[in-house]
């Protein structure tokens, strides 16, 4: 059975952010792997898919995803655009104001980042890593929902890596400092002397600051094995590959 994490903030819209419970997949990517860029099987992740697109409420193809790779770049969808033909667009965002398509963007320690205007009846979902974050995919996502017409947007944070299992190196938190001297607050001692990124903090403040009303869900991807797949986790096993999680979103 799939297990789908829903917030209250982005209620009436449907949406979710799956698990790994539920799915086809065996081995390294046992569950809900939903990454065509992993090395699955091709049958498994297309079965997951297909499960994810059914809860979402439209068929297969219209579960849109692009080919993600750390931008700030939005695809937005219009009427004249086959939600199929997304996978091929190089972004890390989505947003539309059509009916009966499902946004999803795959992560795997990165935030996965839902949007909606009821009222208006726009949606958009991001994938936002630290790059993504710092070069200001969010915001960019915010502008494309505006364009479309969103006026009171709202936001949720999905399961992403947290604080204590965040540890980097001094250059990369020379990026942030150099960027702006206040992100300094999203970084703490490790206990190997090294800073913590905050990740989920980061992305708050930045959703915040755009006037969006914002929450992250609280849950850490690193970890809660049962429930999440992770990159930093899986590299820290010295495993080969790893599942993607995915969280979806429609009108």
């Amino acid at each position: 059975m799939l297990e789908i994490l829903t917030h209250p903030l982005l209620e009436p819209v449907r949406h979710g952010f799956f698990t790994r419970k539920g799915g086809a997949s065996s081995g390294l990517f046992a569950g809900l792997n939903c990454g065509r860029g992993s090395s699955d099987q091709t049958e498994a992740v297309e079965v997951n898919r297909g499960r994810v697109a059914h809860a979402m409420g439209v068929a297969p193809a219209d579960l849109a995803t692009v080919h993600q790779v750390h931008s700030p770049d939005v695809v937005v969808i219009d009427e004249a655009m086959l939600p199929a033909d997304c996978q091929q667009i190089r972004a890390d965002a989505l947003v539309t104001a059509r009916p009966g398509i499902a946004l999803g963007v795959l992560t795997a320690d990165c935030q996965p980042v839902l949007f909606a205007d009821p009222e208006a009846g726009v949606i958009g979902a991001a994938h936002a890593g630290w790059k993504g974050a710092l070069n200001g995919v969010l915001e960019a996502t915010v502008s494309a929902m505006r364009a479309s017409g969103a006026e009171n947007i709202r936001a949720v944070i999905g399961p992403t890596i947290s604080q204590r299992a965040y540890e980097v190196g001094p250059d990369f938190m020379e990026t942030f400092t150099d960027e702006d001297a206040e992100n300094a607050r999203f970084f703490a001692g490790g206990p190997n002397g090294r800073p913590m990124f905050d990740l989920p903090g980061y992305g708050l403040m930045r959703l915040r600051a755009a006037g969006v009303e914002a929450e992250w869900s609280r849950h850490c991807t690193y970890s809660d094995p049962e429930r999440f797949f992770s990159y930093r986790r899986t590299t820290h096993a010295g495993e080969v590959d790893y599942g993607r999680l995915i969280s979806a979103i429609s009108l």
